[in-house]
């Protein structure tokens, strides 16, 4: 990202003068590890996943006051569960053997309440694990808490009332959502990895916003098992980290797919540029798409070919809005209303509305993907800005109208929700850092079903050639 500071980090990384600085006076080996690292280090014997799991639990406690990244930290029972796993016989064998995770709150988590950032779901400790928490676990990793997210997953900031959740770039500014505490948790260097869910961009707009690497996976790759349906199937569960090894890694256990841990370099690829609005009612900021631009011709110096293009996105989103809507108005179903933040109430009212409309059809996405698989026919991959404009304002969301809510999100964080409606991979990856915002830019790596190699190897190579910092200097 052309030049590097004495400090190691590139010229567009400059620290945020809003930013508070925390130093840890006793930091353990753990603490700038990778998960590969700590991972291959407790394998080895020479790294205890207690110490590790004790060093992440006073990061938290010393970084996270200012970001309120976390909901629920679980302290004593993160210990105890490494302590147990050095006592496993196949220790020597786990991908991810004493990783301290944070999970996003709204999957469950046995023996803790899933709130999903609403004073409206059940407070009752869960029974069991999510499979996704539970591979997670099986792979040795170490879940040290709950990350917040707005109400039902549904905004594109992370805030609740009371408490607003901000970006550690920039605490003006939002970490992005509806993932935006597991985001702002991998940035600050809290834990290396974290679970996240993405319906409309929700691993992606964060993962961006926070200078981190976020995936979707395609449909059905990982388990999703969110909410009612998932959203009527944009919703997937998928990983966030700081590093693209520790991305695959984490998506190989997620999957249950090793095959997935592996980031070859990729062959010379045919990839798309395309920095154009989805909408005619969003501005692209010219950062965002310098950002875009830059990263692919590192990817042409590299010996790729690269061309610009204008994917042909539909006239209108709606059949990702109307997902939206409807899912919400799913998950929604049996709360108490009034116990609904009013953004999110209307919401569901409206989904209700669309529900009974019938205008969630399986044949838009039967069209839609259609149109997108003759584009692609051209390419391998494309690249597009991750967000159109840098993060919103850290303000008190959940008090706002659902059209102030929706038309901030639309605005900023238009070039996701696409490829949930296709349920293609896609990931972002970080490219350089905004002038005027102080936060990081980023790029989004788009492919075909059954892609997600190929976005991996690709975002491996940008992390080459164009190396980021791995967390947000405190």
């Amino acid at each position: 990202m052309g030049g590097t500071h004495p400090s190691g980090y590139s010229k567009y990384y400059r620290r945020p003068r809003h930013t508070r600085q925390v130093r840890d006076p006793d930091k353990t080996a753990g603490d700038d590890l990778t998960a590969t690292a700590i991972a291959a280090r407790v394998r080895a014997g020479t790294l205890s996943p207690v110490d590790v799991v004790d060093d992440a639990l006073r990061r938290i406690e010393q970084r996270d006051p200012p970001i309120r990244a976390f909901v629920r930290v679980f302290g004593d029972r993160a210990r105890a569960e490494a302590a147990a796993l050095t006592d496993r016989a196949d220790l020597a064998d786990l991908p991810l053997a004493g990783v301290p995770v944070a999970i996003k709150d709204n999957v469950p988590v046995r023996g803790e309440p899933m709130r999903d950032g609403s004073a409206a779901t059940d407070p009752t400790p869960s029974a069991r694990d999510h499979p996704t928490v539970a591979r997670l676990r099986a792979a040795g990793a170490i879940p040290v808490g709950l990350t917040a997210v707005p109400e039902l997953c549904v905004w594109g900031s992370a805030d609740s009332p009371g408490v607003i959740t901000r970006n550690p770039w920039n605490p003006d500014l939002v970490p992005g959502g509806s993932s935006g505490g597991s985001a702002a948790a991998v940035a600050t260097g809290m834990v290396p990895i974290a679970l996240a869910a993405d319906g409309m961009g929700s691993i992606r707009i964060p993962s961006a916003a926070c200078g981190v690497v976020g995936l979707k996976p395609g449909r059905g790759l990982v388990p999703a098992e969110l909410g009612a349906h998932s959203w009527f199937g944009l919703s997937e569960n998928g990983p966030i980290a700081a590093t693209v090894e520790d991305t695959a890694l984490m998506l190989s256990v997620l999957a249950a797919d090793p095959g997935l841990a592996r980031t070859s370099p990729p062959r010379p690829l045919r990839i798309g540029v395309a920095v154009g609005t989805p909408s005619p009612i969003v501005r692209v900021d010219r950062e965002w798409a310098d950002g875009t631009r830059d990263a692919a011709g590192a990817l042409a110096e590299a010996g790729h070919h690269t061309t610009a293009t204008r994917i042909p996105y539909p006239p209108t989103m709606a059949v990702a809005f109307t997902r939206w809507l409807a899912g919400t108005a799913s998950d929604a179903a049996g709360l108490d209303p009034a116990l609904l933040q009013p953004r999110t109430r209307r919401h569901a009212a409206i989904g209700r509305a669309v529900e009974r409309a019938g205008l969630v059809r399986d044949g838009q996405v039967r069209r839609l993907q259609q149109r997108m698989l003759h584009f692609f026919a051209d390419f391998d991959v494309v690249l597009t800005p991750s967000l159109a404009q840098p993060p919103i304002p850290a303000l008190a969301w959940s008090e706002k109208s659902w059209a102030a809510n929706v038309a901030a999100n639309v605005r900023y964080a238009p070039f996701s929700a696409l490829w949930n409606v296709l349920g293609w991979p896609a990931a972002t990856v970080p490219a350089g850092m905004h002038s005027h915002s102080r936060t990081p830019l980023g790029v989004q790596v788009v492919a075909p079903p059954g892609g997600e190699t190929t976005v991996l190897a690709v975002a491996a190579e940008l992390e080459r050639l164009r190396r980021w910092p791995r967390h947000c200097p405190m």
